[in-house]
């Protein structure tokens, strides 16, 4: 059946809607087959091919040659084989072309109703092949609409959406339609809608995706994040590592003139980050993720598991626990201790935060 009209839909499909034709081609034969067997007992004997050069959809019907026909599904007699084949011989499989008129009118809009489900399948695989390709990255969407009643925000992610709900954004920032904002897609989902991607603002791997884009030297690997916590739209703490003596790891990330870091704060709307180097010696790693802090001791505790006891001067108490114990908090996921932490004259006494 020459069909051009039919080819060139497919194609302006492909461009139009990002599926390759080739794979749209596979989807739309596979429903005529399994629309036509119908037809033939839901025998596996109906084939489609798809030619693109010629502009030609070829249906057909495999049977064996026999004297007696006992399963005309399959079936054909040597006689009726001679109008498909010059010399057909009994035991010859010959192919009978279907002409769009045999397919019937039912078979026709079965076929035309599971076409249009491998379209809407051939978009979703393609969205979810696009999506899986971006998990754990950082993608920039473009604000469609803000549910005034949720908070939620959709957003266009090249030809998908995706909703960034009203948990996953940063306290106290606004949206509005057509703001172009970055999101992390944390994972992606598929259900009987098809795939969905989770994204957020407040994951801790978007601000090491930002530091990877803004930081030549994290990108070519002479820089290695080891590990990153935070309170979104609040702080910050990242830890940096390099094993080359002559890298200076924090002073990469914080960039000329605090320029590296100063992006990446103003991206995140002013939340304060903090650069720390990495140690291997936990007691030095723990010292520094408490930074502003001065820490004068850390003994690990050695009934606990990964608990450790901190002493601080007086004067630093405060500053060392943070605000509402933010500041400890963070330095206990960034590096995976416990954190007890006490005054130098052992004695706590509580002050202004």
């Amino acid at each position: 059946m020459k069909n051009k009209e039919f080819f060139n839909a497919v194609e302006m499909m492909e461009k139009e809607k990002g599926i390759p034709a080739e794979y749209l081609l596979e989807k739309i034969t596979a429903a005529i087959v399994t629309s036509v067997k119908k037809d033939y007992g839901s025998k596996d004997v109906v084939f489609c091919v798809a030619d693109r050069e010629k502009s030609e959809l070829r249906v057909f019907v495999r049977k064996t040659v026999v004297e007696e026909v006992s399963d005309k599904d399959t079936e054909i007699t040597l006689d009726d084989a001679k109008r498909y084949s010059k010399v057909p011989v009994i035991g010859d499989v010959v192919e009978i072309p279907l002409e769009t008129m045999e397919f019937g009118r039912i078979a026709a809009q079965t076929a035309k109703n599971v076409i249009r489900q491998g379209i809407r399948d051939a978009e979703k695989d393609l969205i979810s092949r696009e999506f899986q390709s971006r998990k754990q990255e950082l993608v920039s969407g473009r604000v469609q609409r803000v549910d005034p009643r949720t908070g939620n925000v959709t957003l266009e992610i090249g030809k998908a959406e995706a909703t960034l709900p009203k948990g996953e954004q940063v306290p106290g920032e606004m949206y509005r339609e057509g703001d172009l904002i970055k999101v992390y897609i944390v994972d992606v989902k598929t259900n009987d809608r098809g795939p969905k991607a989770m994204i957020s603002r407040t994951h801790p791997g978007l601000v090491k995706r930002l530091f990877e884009t803004e930081v030549p030297e994290i990108y070519d690997g002479s820089v290695e994040i080891k590990s990153v916590s935070r309170e979104a739209g609040s702080r910050t703490k990242i830890a940096v590592y390099s094993k080359d003596e002559n890298v200076d790891p924090v002073g990469a990330c914080i960039g000329p003139r605090g320029a590296r870091v100063g992006n990446i704060v103003d991206a995140l709307g002013g939340e304060k980050i903090d650069v720390i180097v990495y140690d291997e010696d936990p007691k030095v790693f723990i010292a520094a993720a408490l930074a502003p802090a001065d820490v004068i001791s850390v003994d690990i505790d050695e009934q606990q598991p990964n608990t450790c006891h901190v002493t601080v001067p007086d004067t630093q108490l405060s500053l060392a626990i943070g605000n509402k114990g933010q500041n400890v908090r963070l330095a206990a996921r960034l590096t995976g201790w416990k954190i007890d932490i006490k005054p130098e004259s052992g004695f706590y006494t509580p002050q202004n935060e």
